[in-house]
C-alpha cells in the first residue's frame, strides 16, 4: 500500500507544477469574497424585493389610519303617483350627508395591526440582506472548489500523459509488457474525461457567481478558501436573539394585533346623517337629521374573534418550534463546521503531504524500474483522492461556517427598526 501511495505522490508533485503553469497571471485582480458580497448587495432582486415589502408596508399603515368617507345623500319623494302626487307638484326633496364614526377603537386596531406588518417587513429586509450573503458565500464557495477541481483534473492529466509516455518507452525498450502501455492509455483516457467534466463544472459554477453578482468572475481568493480557523467546542449559542426569532415574534405580534382588531369589528359603528329637505307646494326648507345603528342578529362578529385567537394561537406555537428548530440548526451547523475543519486540516496537511512524497517515490521508481505500474497507479489514486477530499472538507467547513454565521444572525435592535 506504500508503495501505492508513493505512486500517487508523484502524480501530485507533476500537478502542482502544471497548476502553477495554468494559474492566471498575478496581475489579474482577485474577486475576494468581501468584495463578491459588497458587489451582490449593491444591487440585488432580493434586496429590491424587501424594500418594495417594506414601502408596501408603510402605504397599508397610511390606508389604515384614513378616517371612513361620508356619503351624500339625495332623496326625491312624493313624485310620479296620482292625484295631488302627480309630477313633482307635491314632491319633497332631500339632500345631505352621511357620516359614519367608528366605535370601539377600530381605526387604532387598524394602525396597530399596519405597524406590526411594518416591523415585519423591516425584519424581512434584514432576513433578505443575511440569506443574500449565505447564498453568495455558498455560491463563492462552489466556484472556488470547482475551480481546484479543475486544476486537479489538469494535473492528473499531465501526469496520465507523462506515465503513458514512460510506459511507451519501457515497452519500446523490451522491459515492460505492452500491457503496461494498454493501462496507461486506459488512464489518459479517464483524465482526459475528467478534465473535461471538471471544465464543465467550473463554467457553470462561474457563470452562476457571475448572475448573481453581475460581474464576469475570474480569479479567486484560494489563500481564503485554504484557510481553516480553529473551531473551539463550546455549547451551542441560543436563538432568542436571532433573526428566526425575531420573525416568528413579529409573526405573533401580528397574530396579536389582528385579536385586537377582530374585537372591535364587534362593536357597531353609527352613520349620522343631516340633510335639507325642500317642501315643492310650499318652497320651504327643513332640516332632517338621522341616525343609522347597524343590529348584529346574524353576525356579532364571535366567529372572527375565535378564527383570530387560533390564529394567534397557532403563531405562539410556531415562534416556539421556529425557537427549537433554530437551536438545533445551530448545533448542527457547529458540529459539521468542527468536523469538516478536522478533516480539512488533516487531509490538507499530513495525509497530502504523505499522499505527495509516496507518489513522488513511486514516479522515480517506475522509472528505474524499481516498482511495477499497478504501484504507480495505485499511488496516482491515492493522492488524487487525498486532494479531491481536501478540497471537499474545505468547502463544507466554509459552507457550514456560513450556515452558522446566517443561523446565529443577530436581529436589529428596537431602535433600528423604528420608522
Amino acid at each position: 500500500m506504500h508503495r501505492i501511495v508513493a505512486a500517487v505522490m508523484a502524480a501530485g508533485v507533476c500537478a502542482s507544477s502544471l497548476q502553477a503553469q495554468t494559474r492566471p497571471p498575478a496581475l489579474d485582480p482577485v474577486l475576494t469574497l468581501a468584495d463578491a458580497l459588497a458587489r451582490a448587495g449593491a444591487a440585488s432582486p432580493f434586496q429590491d424585493a424587501a424594500s418594495a415589502g417594506v414601502r408596501a408596508a408603510e402605504a397599508q399603515r397610511r390606508v389604515a389610519g384614513l378616517r371612513p368617507n361620508p356619503s351624500i345623500i339625495a332623496e326625491a319623494e312624493n313624485v310620479a303617483g296620482t292625484g295631488i302626487y302627480q309630477g313633482l307638484r307635491s314632491s319633497e326633496t332631500t339632500v345631505g350627508l352621511a357620516l359614519p364614526l367608528e366605535r370601539g377603537g377600530k381605526r387604532g386596531a387598524r394602525i396597530a395591526v399596519a405597524d406590526a406588518q411594518i416591523g415585519r417587513a423591516g425584519l424581512q429586509g434584514d432576513i433578505a440582506r443575511a440569506d443574500l450573503r449565505l447564498r453568495v458565500t455558498q455560491t463563492y464557495v462552489i466556484a472556488l472548489a470547482a475551480q481546484r477541481r479543475l486544476g486537479i483534473a489538469r494535473d492528473q492529466r499531465g501526469i496520465a500523459a507523462e506515465v503513458l509516455r514512460v510506459a511507451s518507452v519501457r515497452v519500446r525498450a523490451g522491459r515492460a509488457s505492452p500491457l503496461e502501455e494498454q493501462r496507461a492509455d486506459v488512464a489518459r483516457v479517464a483524465a482526459d474525461g475528467a478534465l473535461e467534466r471538471a471544465e464543465r463544472s467550473a463554467a457553470v459554477a462561474s457563470a452562476n457567481l457571475a448572475r448573481l453578482l453581475g460581474i464576469a468572475v475570474g480569479v479567486l481568493d484560494d489563500a481564503w478558501f485554504q484557510r481553516v480557523d480553529i473551531v473551539r467546542e463550546s455549547p451551542a449559542p441560543g436563538a432568542t436573539g436571532t433573526l428566526t426569532a425575531a420573525a416568528a415574534r413579529a409573526d405573533l405580534d401580528t397574530a396579536t394585533a389582528q385579536v385586537r382588531l377582530a374585537r372591535s369589528q364587534r362593536v357597531p359603528d353609527l352613520t349620522l346623517s343631516a340633510s335639507a329637505r325642500r317642501l315643492e307646494q310650499t318652497n320651504d326648507v327643513a332640516a332632517v337629521f338621522g341616525v343609522s345603528i347597524p343590529l348584529t342578529v346574524f353576525n356579532g362578529g364571535r366567529s372572527a374573534v375565535a378564527v383570530a385567537d387560533a390564529q394567534g394561537d397557532q403563531s405562539d406555537a410556531l415562534r416556539r418550534v421556529a425557537l427549537l428548530d433554530a437551536e438545533q440548526d445551530i448545533a448542527g451547523a457547529q458540529a459539521d463546521a468542527a468536523n469538516a475543519a478536522t478533516t480539512a486540516r488533516n487531509a490538507a496537511g499530513p495525509a497530502l503531504a504523505a499522499a505527495q512524497e509516496a507518489a513522488r517515490i513511486a514516479r522515480i521508481g517506475y522509472r528505474e524500474g524499481k516498482f511495477g505500474q499497478l504501484d504507480l497507479l495505485d499511488a496516482e489514486r491515492t493522492l488524487l483522492e487525498t486532494r479531491t477530499a481536501a478540497i471537499d472538507a474545505l468547502a463544507a467547513y466554509h459552507d457550514a461556517q456560513a450556515r452558522l454565521e446566517r443561523l446565529t444572525a443577530a436581529a436589529p435592535s428596537p431602535k433600528d427598526t423604528d420608522r
